[in-house]
């Protein structure tokens, strides 16, 4: 499997806003319904509506505070007991924009520290990739959400070390509070031929 087939395409025409909300449902047919739901409540530029493995369904959309907070309440009524989780960030960080275009990805030379944060939900992964990035000087290289993973995601970072361990421990606490963490890493001076298989 190709590293871009694992995060659903965003839209061509639209462009992720400072604000966003993502759902994830754990039903393909109440996550349309919730889709056109949020689409009728709110005037959000829907940037991905698409099922993803292991037979979920997330929605990822921007737009004003005031009409994300609106599609994220009507979308979560609609979902009701098939809603997995949720996010609101009112605003994200750039480079989790990058990551969600799969326009990072590579890394080249050696590394002070990788850091990577496995998580159960797409949701709790974008998340806590946005506060590693607010919490220390780190660069996201990778962020892959659900398909070919099992319905789990991760992101990963690279920085001096101790900004690292810093990224990961704030986003690990947040992914673990919301009983989503499935593991987290620190990988001081990885090995240099490790790069090239990232």
């Amino acid at each position: 499997m190709n590293r871009n087939d694992f995060n659903p395409e965003l839209a061509e025409d639209g462009a992720l806003g400072p604000c966003i909300g993502l759902l994830e449902l754990g039903s393909i047919a109440r996550g349309i319904e919730a889709a056109d739901a949020i689409l009728w409540e709110a005037h959000v530029d829907m940037l991905f509506s698409s099922p993803v493995q292991p037979g979920k369904y997330v929605l990822l959309f921007t737009g004003s505070v005031k009409d994300v907070e609106s599609g994220l309440r009507r979308g979560a009524d609609v979902a009701c007991d098939d809603l997995l989780d949720q996010v609101y960030i009112p605003q994200i960080h750039e480079q989790v924009e990058v990551a969600l275009r799969r326009r990072g990805g590579h890394i080249n030379g050696e590394l002070d520290a990788i850091g990577v944060v496995e998580t159960k939900t797409v949701a709790a992964s974008v998340l806590a990739a946005d506060l590693a990035l607010k919490t220390a000087t780190v660069d996201l290289f990778d962020l892959r959400i659900a398909n070919g993973l099992g319905g789990k995601s991760f992101f990963a970072v690279t920085g001096i070390e101790s900004d690292v361990r810093s990224a990961v421990v704030a986003a690990a606490r947040l992914a673990e509070e919301k009983n989503a963490l499935a593991r987290q890493v620190v990988i001081p001076r990885p090995h240099p031929e490790l790069s090239r298989h990232l």
